[in-house]
């Protein structure tokens, strides 16, 4: 008995202060998100470095169904504005995580990436992504740099199948709909080892 007041008092308390709540919600992203947002799980996104803006409206998304994952709608099912905004800065702070491309598919994911293809009227990633897949803070847009080339041909094939719609303006969907299989699977290895050198 006095076991379970115990854990009824240690969640009152979690309810009423906020920086507890805080650091109980990133514990359990860093369960499968990894210490620092550096993933090891290669179908699990890191989010160390990624735009602030871009991960609080994932959150978001989630929380209200408009993109479907069960542990993840889970998750942010009770996480407030203020516990989101708090676990976005603090993934948004943490150092990058940079893997490495797949030689043999380096340079058709770079010509890719930097160039688009004209015929198929796919435009340059980089016109949104930046150069060195930095992404935009301003416009929310994610940094794709060393993201899991795993995570990345998923998204992909959900934004192509439209599963996934939530850029707002169906930009994505519309230019994941006109990417062959082989296309994602180079502009997802060439993603991962993409970083900016200093």
């Amino acid at each position: 008995m006095k076991f379970l007041i115990s854990i009824i008092i240690v969640q009152l308390l979690l309810l009423y202060n906020n920086t507890s709540v805080y650091a109980y919600d990133k514990e359990q992203c860093i369960s499968c998100h990894g210490n620092n947002g550096q993933s090891i799980i290669l179908n699990y996104p890191n989010l160390a470095g990624q735009n602030k803006i871009y991960l609080f409206k994932q959150m978001l998304a989630f929380k209200t169904g408009q993109r479907e994952n069960p542990v993840m709608q889970a998750v942010t099912k009770n996480l407030t504005d203020h516990d989101m905004d708090k676990l976005a800065e603090f993934f948004a702070q943490q150092k990058p995580h940079f893997g490495t491309a797949k030689r043999a598919l380096l340079k058709a994911g770079q010509l890719l990436y930097r160039g688009g293809n004209r015929q198929k009227g796919i435009p340059a990633c980089m016109a949104c992504h930046g150069p060195a897949g930095e992404g935009n803070l301003l416009a929310g847009t994610p940094s794709l740099a060393g993201q899991h080339a795993n995570y990345t041909q998923t998204q992909l094939e959900a934004y192509r199948a439209k599963k996934r719609v939530t850029d707002g303006k169906g930009i994505m969907p519309d230019i994941a709909a006109r990417l062959t299989d082989d296309d994602i699977i180079v502009l997802a290895s060439y993603l991962e080892g993409l970083h900016r050198v200093h």
